[in-house]
C-alpha cells in the first residue's frame, strides 16, 4: 500500500514504540497541526490502556483539537480498538487509521 511520506512515519513511530516497549500494539497519531504523538500499550494490575487511546489522549492533552490519522501495529488489532476508537470522539469521522503487523506492513485501513 502506498502511504503518503506522514503516513508512513505514523506507521514507522509506532513499530518503534511497539518494539521499545515490547508492548502488545504501538500507536501514533497526527493532530492537525502536524504534531505527532507516540504511545504503547499500558497493561498493569490496576489500569490497562491501550495504544491508540493513549496516543489520543496524549495528543488532547497537549491541546490538539483534532487528528488527522493514526496508525496501530501488532500482531493482533481486534476490531474493538479501531471501530469505537477515541481518534472518532476527537475528529469524527473520515479519519484513516493505518493497521500494521510488527513488521510495518500495513493490512488494514479503517476509517473512522
Amino acid at each position: 500500500m502506498d502511504l503518503s511520506p506522514e503516513d508512513a512515519k505514523l506507521v514507522t513511530l509506532a513499530r518503534t514504540s511497539r518494539a521499545r516497549t515490547n508492548a502488545e500494539h504501538g500507536a501514533a497519531v497526527r493532530d492537525q497541526d502536524g504534531r505527532t504523538y507516540v504511545a504503547s500499550t499500558v497493561a498493569l494490575p490496576s489500569v490497562r490502556i491501550d495504544a491508540l487511546d493513549l496516543a489520543v489522549a496524549m495528543a488532547v492533552s497537549s491541546g490538539a483539537t483534532g487528528i488527522e490519522a493514526g496508525a496501530l501495529v501488532g500482531d493482533m488489532v481486534p476490531e474493538p480498538l479501531v471501530s469505537g476508537t477515541a481518534v472518532r470522539d476527537v475528529s469524527g469521522h473520515g479519519i484513516h487509521v493505518y493497521l500494521a503487523d510488527p513488521s510495518g506492513e500495513v493490512v488494514r485501513v479503517r476509517t473512522t
